[in-house]
């Protein structure tokens, strides 16, 4: 499903994307070994875990995996002349599972944080929403890998139109299902709709991916979230939205919307722990990932334990969100604070 945007407003940022990464590769690949050793040395000199000398080289695995992608869609495009929708579709798909697989691999491997799965068996045939917690960049991987690579999840995702940028998820995202919205633009009626067209001809092994919160969380951005609902007047909603610690109270246009259009739809909640404080790729430099453990938990809800009312529905969303919060409260530690981060042993 495309974005709502003009032709010329497309290729007028594919005109900056395409050539830009083209030629920021090859750049870095004839640049690499200098900046290593340069990189190395003030990583010897200051910190021996060498974290921007990981980061330099995620940085270029990044943009090979970019380059790869985009000759891979290249080629896709070429052989769907031939090919039928559906079959043409099952290649995007896969190659939206590799691409995500050998970014997530390239980081865990590069800065040694460990991965486990918990509720893999309530990951089964949907079709499904699957609500996700979204702390940092890394997280937006972790759909693709688990749920889509693992168990054979086709997702259509609800994306913030800045990722249009990356041109990967450019070309290969806009030949999929997914919507682009504009974080700036609130949960207006356009995009409620946009979202629930999202559900339509969704089978047993499709999924539409969502997170909540609309961002990742920050405190800053928690203490605007709960003055905003005060001042909505929902007294009742400023209790439950007060006691959260390490999540933004969610948003209900986007997650009640998908819900609204897609009854028969059970929800999934995904929840992680051990990216926080990495909202930026500065962070990554300052070291902050190197060695942490990364739990990724599921549960799942059916569609017939879901309440109909709106009002009720809103309070199940804003429970299964507390949830969230609880279950992540539980891995940091009774003490752990929202942003602290957790130590590498």
């Amino acid at each position: 499903m495309a974005s709502a945007e003009s032709f010329r407003e497309r290729w007028l940022r594919r005109a900056l994307t395409w050539p830009a990464y083209a030629l920021a590769w090859p750049l870095s690949t004839a640049l690499l070994p200098v900046l290593l050793v340069l990189v190395g040395a003030f990583d010897l000199a200051t910190d021996r875990r060498f974290p921007r000398s990981r980061a330099l080289l995620f940085g270029w695995v990044y943009l090979g995996c970019e380059c790869a992608g985009l000759l891979a869609s290249l080629a896709l495009w070429v052989a769907s002349s031939a090919a039928s929708a559906d079959r043409t579709a099952s290649w995007h798909y896969a190659l939206q599972g590799v691409w995500a697989h050998a970014l997530l691999g390239a980081a865990s491997r590069l800065f040694s944080f460990q991965l486990r799965v918990t509720g893999d068996a309530d990951v089964r045939p949907g079709p499904v929403l699957a609500f996700v917690r979204h702390a940092s960049l890394a997280d937006t991987l972790l759909p693709a890998v688990f749920l889509a690579r693992r168990h054979g999840m086709r997702l259509r995702w609800v994306m913030k139109r800045e990722l249009l940028f990356d041109p990967c998820l450019d070309v290969v995202g806009q030949r999929l299902p997914n919507v682009f919205v504009r974080r700036s633009s609130g949960e207006g009626a356009q995009e409620i709709a946009a979202l629930a067209r999202l559900t339509q001809g969704m089978g047993e092994h499709d999924g539409v991916v969502i997170f909540p919160e609309g961002t990742r969380f920050t405190p800053a951005r928690q203490a605007a979230r709960l003055r905003a609902i005060e001042a909505s007047g929902n007294g009742e909603r400023v209790e439950r939205a007060r006691r959260l610690r390490h999540v933004l109270p969610p948003r209900y246009g986007g997650p009640l919307g998908l819900i609204e259009a897609c009854p028969g739809a059970d929800v999934l909640i995904v929840a992680h722990v051990g990216f926080e404080g990495i909202a930026r790729f500065g962070d990554a430099l300052s070291g902050a990932l190197i060695g942490r453990r990364v739990e990724v938990g599921c549960w799942r809800i059916p569609a017939g334990a879901i309440p109909r009312d709106a009002a009720a529905c809103r309070r199940w969303l804003d429970a299964e969100w507390a949830r969230v919060d609880g279950w992540i409260d539980q891995r940091l530690g009774a003490r752990a604070q929202p942003h602290q981060r957790l130590s590498a042993s």
